[in-house]
């Protein structure tokens, strides 16, 4: 008979359940239990970084897609989006910007949107490793063939990010279009890794279709990839795409599942994500007890920030703001944390 005392108390760093154990204590698991598993994931994640809090720039830079995905804003069946694309010299600018405010690390980020040819990109992050030798660029756009990553990384790309959304192929089938592949979309995943990429893969809470069985198996999935970074966020509706009137993820379930990412992956970067700030006013502050220590405050140029609507409510404005970086370091240390604006690399990991 499982009990979730019982399970709270066995899952020690490393220690991974099986799925069943797993979907019966999401399905069960109580305010006590979530508020010992975030005291615990905490605790882990301190003993490797420490009160660290990392801050990475993040810069926006198209919201054009040549993908449909079900869930998202930008998605390049909706027509009601204002799209924009920064040009090579206001990416460049933006990234001076946050130089100058002591960000030690990039992300550029956005829909694939095949404008930018793969040595454009390529000579974007050779002309900023160059300018700033110190710093971490992360690239952030979607899937490609393995020979560009190895480009891209050869240019001096240090991270990617590239959420998989889903563990399960079938539930992947529900929110993507048929031209996207789950299969293609984890090969990419370990091709990024290969390559010697500091690797990130992430997945939605509260997506449409999602039981607890499919957030057990994220945590198996997780644990056999190995990730350096794990990107979760709560679902949120987009009021243009075809799950408008799904209701959001809730912040309970995405702080359990950071928890739970955390203590079966003890050394991963965790971001505390926009989408937990859009879903609660102190979401990102949650996140962080609950064993994250990540945060992406925006350096996109104000005009466009609204414009990059993945879902709706997005704050992009203000506390988003990387400018604000007074203020988001008081929220942070209102947690006993803080902030720090190093490369924050994965711990044990080489790098150029």
């Amino acid at each position: 008979m499982l009990n979730t005392k019982l399970l709270v108390r066995r899952l020690q760093p490393g220690v991974l359940l099986s799925e069943e154990e797993y979907t019966f204590l999401i399905e069960n698991c109580t305010e006590e239990d979530r508020e010992y598993l975030a005291h615990k994931a905490r605790e882990v994640c301190e003993s490797y970084y420490g009160k660290d809090i990392y801050v990475r720039g993040l810069i926006e830079f198209t919201n054009y897609c040549r993908n449909n995905c079900y869930y998202c804003g930008i998605r390049c069946g909706n027509g009601n989006v204002s799209r924009y694309r920064l040009g090579r010299e206001e990416i460049l600018s933006c990234v001076e910007e946050g130089y100058g405010l002591g960000f030690r690390t990039f992300v550029l980020q956005g829909g694939e949107d095949l404008a930018y040819t793969p040595e454009e990109i390529g000579s974007l992050v050779s002309v900023i490793k160059k300018k700033h030798a110190d710093c971490a660029v992360t690239l952030s756009i979607g899937e490609w063939e393995r020979e560009v990553y190895q480009y891209w990384f050869d240019c001096g790309a240090n991270r990617y990010l590239l959420r998989h959304e889903t563990a399960d192929k079938n539930h992947y089938e529900k929110l993507h279009p048929k031209e996207l592949s789950w299969e293609r979309r984890v090969e990419c995943l370990y091709h990024l890794k290969e390559i010697g990429y500091q690797t990130g893969a992430g997945f939605m809470t509260g997506s449409p279709y999602q039981t607890a069985k499919n957030l057990a198996k994220e945590l198996l999935f997780l644990k056999e990839l190995n990730p350096h970074m794990v990107g979760i966020g709560p679902f949120i509706a987009q009021k243009d795409s075809p799950f408008s009137d799904y209701p959001n993820g809730t912040l309970q379930m995405c702080l359990l599942m950071l928890s739970l990412v955390r203590l079966a992956l003890p050394k991963v970067l965790l971001p505390s994500t926009t989408a937990l700030g859009t879903i609660h006013p102190n979401g990102r502050e949650l996140g962080i007890l609950a064993g994250a220590n990540v945060v992406m405050p925006n350096l996109s140029p104000v005009g466009v920030r609204e414009k990059y609507q993945l879902y709706d409510n997005k704050i992009c404005m203000g506390e988003e703001s990387a400018q604000c970086r007074d203020w988001l370091s008081a929220r942070v240390e209102s947690v006993g944390c803080h902030i720090v604006t190093a490369r924050g690399d994965y711990i044990g990991m080489v790098q150029k």
